[in-house]
């Protein structure tokens, strides 16, 4: 939720946001695992048996309805305040300090409204981004997801007939059969997409790094490679995330097998010079997917492509 979304500048007085695409291929976050358990009713999930990491704070301190995050960045709280509003909580958990702090583009603990009729139906979109299948309206117009969490039909649709067909692959959607193209609008739905001709993006902001699609498609890798490089070509979408910055490397020498630099290395990754890794905001770090050759210093635009 508040690690995908939007500074503040871009809502209005109601709090509403730009809207995002209305599929909802992929989780906001950047998680460890392929899968965000986002969103998931409250008390926040438990310690991880397999990790050290801290569980987020409970239903008593947030007092939300929901917590939206896998955890490995962040989550933030979200609450129904009426049946006409909802509110997104002015207080996130971070991961990187295990810590409460003011949710991204929120400039008070107090939190910011949401209209659930607004015709940007901003609150109805972070639902269907953290959850898989058209979100529903109960009693009391509270939203209710089909299925908390992005599982296999947030990317490849419905699939009954996947099923009925004993499992046939032409019976189901799959966006490895996308171009490189669209598969970057497709992933952009929720992880935003490329700039449309003659927008407006402003390069300078930190926090505009979260988006990958938007920064990948300025990339002379992207543009020139023909088609052959997408988000599958590095990220295994039925993977935990890939850490080993070297894995990635590998990825790269497919197209530049052999590379004579003007400065010394070190035998540092490929991704560590040509996709530095961004502070977005003091608990928040993202990798720059714009890849390019960058001063020494200046992460958010490459000097060279």
């Amino acid at each position: 939720m508040a690690p995908g979304r939007p500074p503040a500048s871009t809502r209005d007085a109601a709090g509403t946001r730009d809207p995002a695409s209305s599929r909802s291929p992929a989780s906001s976050l950047d998680p460890a695992s392929s899968r965000d358990p986002a969103p998931t009713r409250l008390p926040a999930p438990t310690r991880d048996p397999a990790s050290s990491r801290d569980p987020a704070p409970s239903r008593d301190r947030q007092g939300a309805d929901w917590a939206f995050g896998a955890g490995d960045q962040a989550i933030t709280y979200v609450s129904q305040l009426d049946s006409d509003h909802y509110v997104e909580h002015g207080l996130t958990w971070y991961a990187s300090t295990k810590s409460l702090a003011l949710t991204p583009g929120h400039t008070t603990p107090d939190g910011v409204r949401y209209r659930t009729f607004d015709p940007s139906a901003a609150i109805l979109r972070c639902f269907q981004c953290h959850s898989t299948g058209p979100p529903k309206l109960g009693a009391r117009y509270q939203i209710e997801p089909s299925e908390p969490g992005v599982r296999c039909e947030s990317c490849h649709g419905p699939g009954q007939a996947h099923i009925q067909a004993n499992g046939a692959r032409d019976a189901i959607f799959n966006p490895r059969r996308l171009t490189a193209a669209g598969l970057n609008d497709f992933c952009g739905a929720c992880h935003r997409k490329p700039p449309a001709a003659g927008g407006d993006t402003d390069w300078t902001n930190p926090w505009n790094t979260r988006h990958q699609p938007l920064y990948l498609s300025q990339s002379a890798c992207f543009l020139q490679s023909n088609g052959k490089l997408s988000c599958l070509t590095c990220h295994l979408p039925h993977e935990p995330l890939a850490r080993d910055a070297a894995a990635y490397g590998k990825r790269c020498a497919g197209c530049h097998p052999s590379v004579r630099h003007r400065t010394a290395v070190s035998g540092r990754a490929c991704t560590g010079c040509h996709m530095p890794r961004v502070t977005a905001r003091p608990e928040l770090v993202f990798t720059n997917h714009w890849i390019g050759v960058y001063a020494k210093g200046g992460y958010l635009r490459p000097a060279r492509r």
